[in-house]
């Protein structure tokens, strides 16, 4: 790979696996998600360079099944619209040839990703009905607790996955569904790598000996995950980065303690880019609104959406990443990893 930071960052692939541009897309009448999607984001997963890019369907806690249910719906079927509706420039992918011909034909892969599992309560035999619908990552819970697991918001409560959750894992593992760690509680987490059969995601996950929050991993829990043969994928959320210093350096400390941590072939990238989002779904009198304790509105400075992407690919190469490896994090692993689970 070149080591100039612009021609890196066109000739890389670039795999994002967490903008929640769904949720920002439903808010909408149904006959506007093709065209918003066109004209609001579209041109910032260009400009960012996104080759490959994960969509989470989410429900949180407050949501109950049956409203989490067709919440899920609703949000997968604005997927197949959008992808529909943009034929030219993206592709709705369910294996890996499908991505491979949307990356040679020059349009971004869209991947399905459940987040969390509120909408299923512990129907497991839901998991094949999504999995028609074209959905092929799942994480098993949010901040709270599912029926098959507790939320990283919930460690205090020591809990593992329940036998639901281990059924979801067996039928994932079944499916050829990909299962995402990020946001599981520690017991879960531990649960999940004893039982796992095959290669496990962390979509937006970043490291807690760097700064100690629940919702970033510990250095055990990223060599288990390599151990997987599984990836780890950087989350760009400010207040999970450090408490004051949002830089993109900051960034790049994660990636470089991961990626000793775990090898360099086991780090990505998963910005969960939220303050566009936040400002579609949130009242404007609501601007100080926290989620577990932590501004939701704060941002790396450039890194606003997926157009500061460049940035990052820059401040690799600065802190003395080669090409080969900035190409790795970028967007390499996660591609090689999409291929082999979903080949």
């Amino acid at each position: 790979m070149p080591t100039d930071a612009s021609r890196l960052h066109r000739e890389a692939v670039v795999a994002d696996t967490h903008n929640d541009l769904l949720m920002a897309v439903t808010v909408r009448p149904p006959a506007e998600w093709a065209d918003y999607f066109r004209a609001r984001w579209l041109p910032q997963l260009r400009t960012g360079g996104v080759n490959v890019q994960v969509l989470p369907v989410f429900s949180g806690w407050d949501h109950e099944t049956d409203g989490a249910l067709k919440r899920t719906l609703r949000m997968i079927e604005a997927a197949h619209r959008l992808a529909e509706g943009n034929a030219d420039a993206v592709a709705l992918c369910r294996d890996a040839a499908e991505i491979d011909a949307a990356l040679g034909g020059g349009r971004i892969a869209l991947v399905l990703a459940l987040e969390s599992c509120i909408g299923i309560g512990s129907d497991v035999e839901l998991f094949a009905t999504l999995y028609r619908l074209g959905v092929r990552v799942a994480s098993l819970t949010h901040m709270g607790r599912t029926a098959f697991a507790d939320g990283s918001g919930e460690d205090a409560t020591g809990g593992r996955l329940t036998a639901a959750g281990v059924a979801a894992v067996a039928e994932m593992h079944r499916l050829g569904m990909l299962l995402d760690v990020s946001h599981l509680g520690a017991g879960g987490v531990e649960h999940v790598l004893e039982l796992a059969q095959g290669p496990v995601i962390a979509t937006h996950s970043s490291a807690r000996a760097l700064r100690d929050h629940h919702r970033n991993l510990t250095d055990a829990q990223l060599r288990g995950i390599a151990a997987t043969g599984g990836v780890v994928c950087v989350n760009f959320f400010a207040s999970f980065l450090h408490e004051t210093e949002h830089t993109v350096d900051k960034i790049v400390d994660h990636i470089e303690h991961i990626a000793g941590v775990a090898g360099i072939d086991h780090v990505g990238l998963g910005p969960d880019f939220l303050k566009e989002v936040e400002a579609d779904l949130t009242p404007p009198w609501c601007d100080g609104m926290e989620v577990a304790g932590l501004d939701i509105h704060a941002c790396v400075p450039g890194l606003e959406g997926p157009e500061g992407l460049p940035l990052v690919t820059e401040a690799l190469l600065r802190r003395g990443f080669t090409g080969d490896d900035t190409a790795k994090v970028l967007g390499g692993n996660v591609l090689a990893l999409l291929r082999r689970v979903l080949g």
